[in-house]
């Protein structure tokens, strides 16, 4: 068998055979900034596939605090947090989110990935057993994988599932790593019964609420508060700015010694510069209008209800998804791209999801709402897809 060579024929010949299974990626650039409404190579078009859950991204707010902090702080920090480059801002932000999500302290990161990255580094050793949903996000994934500890996946949102391999650990120490809200599929995990075997088995359970926090939740404090669940139950959360907040980053939030551990042997942490701080007070301001305005997740609210009721009403193959996620299952990845290029001739950007970020066979148009969208684009949505499908 010939040997693997990574010159540039090869890699070709794979990013060719790539494109021939319609799993070949591109970007789009986007001229202006970012949101619901978007120009595309001069094309105008309605975007339903971003994160930015709450609008924030653009608000005239966060926008006018980041360019004061730039002025006060600077452009960037300079250095990692445990050099010179842990500012008032950064400190700040930390206190308010430990406030906000109801934890003793909280750790700012860089982004989501570097935050499960950091706590499974700092925290899992060999002889330790880490377990995951099936269905969780790369970052915990790899997070995972890349710790010394014996790696375990059960079954999607299957307590059971999770029951029987924890029950069978070794000796060491025990993590169960879950995403709140799942990024592919918009269900929750099932949070309280979670936590309720890894109190029982003495396991630590972490709670990745990249898409719950700030969208989530009567006072947008994300999945925990939903499921009416403190840091007694998920001793460790780990949050991130870059989605609902509209800004960038993330951060850690747990107990002291929690938090002390990490600050001391999390990697992601320590050799890595820190946040610009105009980021952070961004999503200070960011915090204050999640904290403030919940009109602005009532509206959300109303438009998955819209959504739904109506992609039911022309027979979307819609996932039980309460969230602002909502998937359409087509099935190949090739009908998938086909049909989200239609969308985009018609003005509308709702990209396609394929293997492998999905199972074979479950390829799907991923549909993200914002409170950014209006009850008529939504429409209009629904609308085009019932014409098109």
């Amino acid at each position: 068998m010939p040997r693997r060579q990574l010159d540039d024929a090869s890699l070709q010949k794979a990013l060719d055979a790539r494109k021939a299974e319609s799993l070949y990626r591109s970007r789009r650039v986007i001229d202006g900034p970012g949101g619901v409404e978007l120009n595309i190579n001069g094309r105008e078009v309605i975007g339903f596939c971003s994160n930015d859950y709450l609008g924030l991204a653009g608000e005239p707010r966060i926008v006018e605090a980041m360019n004061d902090a730039a002025w006060q702080y600077g452009a960037g920090a300079g250095a990692a947090h445990l050099v010179n480059g842990h500012l008032s801002i950064h400190h700040e932000l930390e206190e308010r989110l430990a406030d906000f999500v109801g934890y003793e302290r909280a750790l700012l990161f860089s982004t989501g990935y570097m935050a499960n990255l950091g706590v499974a580094g700092a925290l899992l050793q060999k002889g330790d057993a880490v377990y995951e949903d099936k269905l969780n996000h790369a970052s915990l994934l790899d997070a995972g994988l890349s710790s010394n500890a014996k790696f375990s996946r059960y079954l999607h949102n299957d307590p059971a599932s999770l029951e029987k391999k924890v029950s069978a650990r070794p000796d060491g120490a025990a993590m169960i790593m879950t995403d709140g809200v799942f990024s592919m599929d918009g269900d929750f995990a099932p949070l309280p019964e979670l936590a309720k075997v890894a109190r029982k088995h003495k396991a630590l359970l972490m709670v990745d609420d990249a898409h719950g926090l700030g969208a989530v939740g009567k006072h947008g404090r994300g999945s925990l508060e939903h499921f009416e669940l403190d840091s007694d139950d998920v001793p460790v959360l780990v949050g991130t700015l870059g989605k609902a907040f509209g800004s960038f980053g993330a951060f850690v939030a747990g107990s002291a010694p929690m938090i002390e551990t990490l600050i001391q042997h999390s990697r992601t942490y320590i050799y890595t510069t820190a946040l610009p701080p105009a980021v952070a007070a961004a999503s200070l301001t960011a915090l204050g209008i999640i904290e403030n305005e919940p009109e602005r997740r009532s509206h959300l609210r109303a438009l998955i209800r819209r959504f739904r009721a109506g992609g039911e009403a022309i027979g979307l193959n819609l996932m039980p998804s309460e969230t602002a996620i909502q998937p359409i299952v087509v099935g190949s990845a090739e009908e998938a791209l086909a049909l989200s290029a239609k969308l985009y001739e018609k003005g509308l950007l709702v990209t396609a999801i394929r293997p492998p970020t999905v199972p074979a066979g479950t390829a799907r148009l991923r549909v993200t709402l914002s409170a950014a969208h209006t009850e008529a684009q939504v429409d209009r949505l629904l609308g085009t897809l019932d014409e098109i499908l």
